[in-house]
């Protein structure tokens, strides 16, 4: 059962005089438009529509917070590196992103989206090394793993790796493959984001057959042989 199955839209934010005075702790989501951001926050709170999936790039165009516990949220941003936005949006984007990234106490970490088949384009390279100084942390989702062989995953993996041991301090970054489709590296996502969160995972249980003794144990079964002394 996801970790973030209690999320729910809370509010669009348009301006920074908007952002919720309540909030105690934010992870925000960033990635290249078409990536698979909302579909990843979508597979995260276990939901379909949360985050609107669009097929026009850059349809997100504010900060939409999701509440995931009291004073706890998801910020999905706008979508960056669409080509027919107008210069407006553009300009929206960068004058209300900014200074949220930047100044936004309350901000914990930036998940960055990329799709793993076109890692780091300029514009993920760009985003990064302007966040970075923040001194937050930064975790890479490979989206649309599903979309590669087991050994293309491997070497992607290994490649993003590589690139951000370049960055120093291995604790604050991270990466790892993940797929909406398949629904898979929602558990390794969850573990990093309750971190920065401060939420407790909850211990999977053990599907394992039960051990001898335990009260899930079925009992050995008598024979249905012919009773004897008759």
């Amino acid at each position: 059962m996801p970790l973030f199955q209690k999320a729910v839209f809370h509010t669009t934010v348009a301006n920074l005089r908007d952002l919720p005075q309540d909030a105690q702790c934010e992870v925000a989501f960033a990635g290249r438009s078409n990536a698979g951001k909302s579909s990843a926050i979508n597979t995260l709170a276990g939901r379909v529509r949360l985050a609107f999936v669009s097929k026009t790039p850059g349809r997100t165009q504010h900060l939409n917070y999701f509440t995931l516990a009291e004073g706890k949220y998801f910020v999905d941003l706008p979508g960056y590196g669409y080509a027919k936005a107008p210069e407006e949006i553009r300009s929206q984007w960068e004058g209300l992103i900014g200074p949220y990234l930047n100044k936004r106490s309350q901000l914990a970490g930036l998940v960055v989206i990329m799709d793993s088949r076109r890692p780091f384009t300029d514009l993920d390279v760009r985003l990064i090394e302007w966040f970075r100084p923040t001194g937050r942390p930064i975790h890479i989702l490979l989206s649309k793993a599903d979309k590669l062989s087991r050994q293309e995953q491997t070497k992607i993996l290994r490649s993003v790796k590589a690139e951000i041991a370049t960055w120093g301090d291995a604790e604050l970054y991270s990466v790892q493959l993940f797929s909406s489709l398949k629904k898979t590296g929602v558990e390794e996502a969850e573990v990093v984001l309750a971190a920065w969160l401060g939420l407790t995972v909850e211990p999977k249980e053990n599907k394992g057959p039960p051990e001898k003794g335990s009260p899930g144990a079925k009992m050995p079964q008598r024979s249905q042989g012919t009773r004897s002394g008759r």
